[in-house]
């Protein structure tokens, strides 16, 4: 079974939660939904944020998309609703979908709609260098080409109603439109439940963004001819491009010539939603072998 972490995610709808009783049960990360188009704000975005930060869990916030509105506007609004909060390691997600009515998206065409959100992730990465900033949209957003590859995808999809985290974890993987998925939403009563498909621990490296510039800690293996795509051992970076494009390393972790401890921590996170290429015996292995190099350049490029 592939390795998985377990979160909630919260908004004004939601009152104040017992996060330290949650975590104790299991939890790991929460987010809140911090705001909304160019100017709204969420009422308890600051009760939620500081009790899920004080309880020691991965933190992140969520903006709710108007692509028919300034995505400059709205990122800029989303940045001075989280900034008081948003220290290493947490994670950004603008949530992209539509209004029953459609009225946030109205006026606009994919590409239109592919390009805001584009925008706004640039501008939000620009506030929060080195910090993870995804996408929760979904199977018909994903499918209408709204969201650009190797961004990280936060899924939602309900396919039992009010389901325990154990049913998630032993189902499948979803792969909307061939998508790799680095969380999936699978309920939304009584609160919307999460997993991350990593560990609690790959998780919390996954979380802290920033650049690579670690030292290197083991020697990449030696690739027999003809095993591994291009039939030699990938570089650095040539491994840091495949394991974002396959949504297992933040597109903002800078490029570097070292495997340090994020493109370590990707590796890991590779393995561990795809067992069988890692070493056997070891639960969390950074050291990515010829198959699993072959595997992942699949997944990254579909070749």
């Amino acid at each position: 079974m592939t390795s998985t972490s377990r979160g909630l995610d919260v908004s004004a709808y939601q009152s104040a939660q017992n996060w330290s009783a949650l975590k104790a049960d299991g939890l790991t990360f929460a987010f809140a939904k911090a705001s909304e188009g160019e100017n709204s704000r969420d009422a308890r975005f600051a009760t939620h944020i500081k009790g899920i930060k004080g309880a020691g869990l991965v933190a992140g916030a969520y903006h709710f998309a108007w692509p028919n509105q300034s995505a400059a506007k709205e990122a800029s609004n989303y940045t001075a609703a989280v900034k008081p909060y948003a220290g290493a390691g947490f994670l950004h997600w603008l949530d992209l979908e539509r209004y029953s009515d459609g009225r946030n998206y109205k006026g606009r065409s994919a590409a239109q709609i592919k390009a805001y959100a584009t925008a706004w992730i640039a501008a939000v990465e620009k506030a929060f260098p080195g910090q993870v900033v995804g996408i929760y949209t979904s199977a018909s957003d994903i499918a209408a080409g709204h969201v650009s590859s190797g961004v990280p995808l936060w899924y939602p999809a309900y396919p039992w109603g009010a389901a325990t985290y154990a049913r998630a974890e032993a189902a499948a993987r979803p792969k909307p439109s061939g998508r790799t998925v680095t969380i999936w939403q699978f309920a939304s009563t009584p609160l919307d439940r999460n997993i991350a498909y990593m560990s609690p621990s790959a998780l919390r490296e996954w979380a802290k963004g920033d650049t690579d510039d670690g030292p290197k800690t083991y020697t990449p293996p030696k690739f027999p001819t003809g095993l591994a795509p291009g039939k030699a051992k990938p570089s650095a970076v040539t491994l840091q491009r495949a394991l974002k494009a396959a949504s297992y390393m933040a597109k903002s972790v800078a490029e570097s010539p070292n495997y340090g401890p994020k493109t370590q921590a990707g590796v890991i996170a590779f393995h561990n939603a795809h067992p069988q290429y890692r070493a056997a015996g070891k639960k969390s292995d950074p050291a990515i072998g010829p198959k699993g190099w072959a595997a992942l350049f699949r997944l990254a490029y579909g070749k």
